[in-house]
């Protein structure tokens, strides 16, 4: 009885944390991460928006083009507006990539761990300095981003498609902690990820104390 109850208040207090990031979120916002479903997300992005990235190494920006991925533009867009990155980690950094967007808090990454969108078009390679989305196979994109810190041509057959790239700061992405490599956020079709989506900050943080963190992401003009 002792180890149901001590389970129990754990996930109370995830659940209460996800409410709790869902309220700091800017007024308009608030429920929208709670609900893939609410008008909030239907909301189109710009032609061309840039988003900047605050870090414990340093800020950088991320240019999106809606005409490279009309759909994850869109996405993308929407999820920065709903504060969705904001206190999260890097948690899968290696020399080829850095790959974030899952959501510090349980309640919220649940929530959005099957909300899949259909597959864009790949009109742009995965150069160096572009990034896109994660996925495990075809319209599997959910919410995670990855940034090509080299050239990963290989990724354009399998149908990853840029949104768009890194204009300011790329010296701020090489420099994110990368020691723990492929161990700490594993890759989504290796099923690895099952403790971030469970446990959130509270695994990443004790366990890979080193990754850095995504502290805010916002639209800037």
């Amino acid at each position: 009885m002792p180890t149901m109850l001590s389970h129990t208040g754990k996930q109370m207090r995830l659940a209460l944390f996800g409410i709790l990031l869902v309220a700091l979120a800017p007024a308009a916002n608030r429920g929208a991460l709670r609900d893939p479903h609410a008008t909030f997300w239907a909301k189109r992005a710009p032609a061309v928006y840039r988003v900047r990235v605050e870090t414990t190494r340093g800020s950088f920006v991320m240019e999106v083009h809606r005409e490279w991925a009309p759909l994850g533009a869109d996405r993308f867009y929407n999820l920065v507006r709903a504060g969705f990155y904001d206190d999260s980690r890097f948690y899968r950094v290696t020399a080829r990539f850095a790959q974030f967007g899952i959501a510090g808090a349980p309640a919220t990454a649940a929530v959005w761990r099957d909300i899949t969108l259909p597959d864009d078009p790949v009109t742009h390679s995965n150069t160096r300095a572009t990034f896109a989305f994660a996925m495990t196979g075809p319209h599997a994109r959910t919410t995670q981003i990855y940034i090509c810190k080299k050239d990963m041509p290989e990724q354009d057959a399998q149908g990853f498609s840029p949104l768009g790239a890194i204009v300011q700061g790329m010296e701020t992405v090489d420099a994110l902690y990368a020691e723990y490599g492929e161990t700490a956020g594993g890759g989504m079709r290796g099923g690895k990820q099952g403790r971030i989506f469970a446990e959130g900050n509270t695994h990443l943080d004790r366990d890979f104390p080193r990754l850095d963190r995504l502290q805010r992401a916002r639209v800037v003009k």
